[in-house]
């Protein structure tokens, strides 16, 4: 709970900076929450004429089932420049990102190696990179963008047997160089 009342806050207190900046975006990232079934919200924050702060959370506290889970928790600020004007087009950003997970029954080879899916994980991320994207005007209050990002991230994690208190096999600490970024997001445009 004090996660969830710790993401609150972290996106809401843009709010009360951005109100001399005139435009903020309310959105949430349409693929992450269907792959992941994970509620995520985010907050876009007008900074300049080309440039936005996207602030984005995601927090997934339950068992997909019995046998498998994808519990996290995960913070992603992000510099946006772009090409037109913001909320518009074309943009590059530089992200980090931070993330709590305890994961069991997924196949994640790239992140924790082959044979995943019969291992539970339980560690957190730490990293940054950049990404490319592009918003597209869907109306005067509503965006579509598209993002894809990679970059670096630090792993440290238990790995443990499934079941449902399985046993330790090993600490692992583990650096990790591909995307780090996918969404379709849906936006909300507040002028």
């Amino acid at each position: 709970m004090n996660r969830l009342k710790t993401m609150i806050v972290f996106l809401l207190l843009p709010f009360f900076y951005s109100a001399a900046q005139g435009v903020v975006g309310l959105k949430t990232n349409l693929l992450y929450g269907a792959v992941t079934f994970t509620p995520n919200l985010g907050v876009e924050i007008g900074l300049g004429k080309r440039t936005t702060l996207d602030l984005s959370a995601g927090y997934n506290p339950w068992n997909a089932d019995g046998e498998s889970k994808i519990a996290h928790f995960i913070v992603q600020p992000e510099l946006r420049y772009f090409l037109n004007e913001r909320f518009n087009g074309h943009f590059f950003g530089v992200h980090a990102l931070y993330s709590q997970y305890n994961i069991k029954g997924h196949s994640h080879p790239m992140l924790f190696g082959k044979g995943s899916r019969d291992y539970r994980f339980e560690g957190n991320a730490l990293g940054a990179g950049v990404s490319y994207g592009y918003q597209l005007l869907l109306g005067t209050h509503w965006n579509l963008e598209f993002e894809l990002g990679a970059g670096y991230a630090r792993l440290d994690y238990g790995k443990y047997n499934c079941g449902k208190c399985g046993t330790k096999i090993a600490t692992v600490h583990k650096n990790y160089f591909g995307p780090t970024k996918a969404g379709v997001s849906l936006i909300y445009i507040i002028q």
